[in-house]
């Protein structure tokens, strides 16, 4: 029971194979308190199913990371039921198909803005509505890839928003640390998601990562979970600012 009593809000669950949703159902088994968001009445339904194979009522608002409005109103009612936060997990990110299907070199302007906007900023945002309620600290975990750091033919403007994601959890790290709030990233392995699928090539990338990694794998979904709730829980008390590679060691390998 790491997180019993601790109560959180999740930002990003689509359907039963996010990756945080198995987070959502990690941190239910430690004890934890949940709230959900949802993008619009198409998913509002998914989550609201899911939600409530938890047991008990899980708070859910509709917020659309893009919209200022929409995160307001997210936290209003976020203090109503909760009153305070202990953890945020910050799991969205898009970019339109047709960056992601050619070369990065022909990333529209409006593609990279919106791409940077929803994967990125949407972290600065919700972290300038959460924290007000962490009064005795907190935990801040975004989800994140190792195409931040080096080149993965296809995911092109997704890896340059995930490199200022990355970038943004530092300097959230830094001018949280003195108000006990944590600020961290963790890095997945390729995971079957309904993101994954719209990256050309996905199944190959599978492939490649099983045959190189040092375990000779894929990750799976629940430990890239159970290592979210270690950056949730007091047990990674002293991390903060950084990047934890959940990928089976793929980013250690070199050739």
């Amino acid at each position: 029971m790491l997180l019993e009593g601790k109560r959180g809000l999740i930002v990003g669950v689509a359907n039963k194979r996010s990756i945080a949703w198995a987070i959502a159902q990690a941190a239910h088994r430690e004890g934890a308190k949940l709230a959900f968001t949802y993008q619009g009445e198409r998913l509002k339904e998914s989550v609201s199913e899911l939600s409530a194979t938890l047991g008990g009522a899980s708070p859910l608002f509709e917020c659309d990371v893009t919209n200022d409005a929409q995160i307001d109103a997210t936290f209003q009612g976020l203090k109503e039921v909760f009153g305070t936060l202990d953890f945020l997990i910050h799991a969205v990110a898009f970019a339109k198909k047709e960056e992601l299907e050619a070369e990065f070199l022909i990333t529209s302007r409006e593609g990279y803005r919106l791409a940077l906007d929803v994967s990125s900023y949407s972290l600065t945002a919700l972290a300038q509505r959460a924290v007000p309620f962490m009064t005795d600290g907190g935990s801040i975990v975004a989800l994140t890839y190792y195409g931040a750091e080096k080149v993965i033919p296809r995911y092109n403007v997704m890896g340059v928003a995930k490199a200022a994601l990355e970038a943004s959890v530092r300097y959230l790290a830094f001018d949280l640390g003195p108000k006990k709030v944590r600020v961290n990233a963790l890095s997945s392995g390729p995971v079957q998601t309904l993101a994954a699928r719209g990256i050309s090539g996905f199944t190959d990338m599978m492939k490649h990562v099983e045959s190189r990694a040092p375990l000779r794998r894929n990750v799976l979904i629940e430990e890239v979970a159970n290592a979210a709730v270690f950056l949730l829980s007091p047990l990674s008390s002293g991390i903060t600012g950084e990047t934890l590679y959940v990928d089976c060691g793929y980013n250690i390998v070199g050739m």
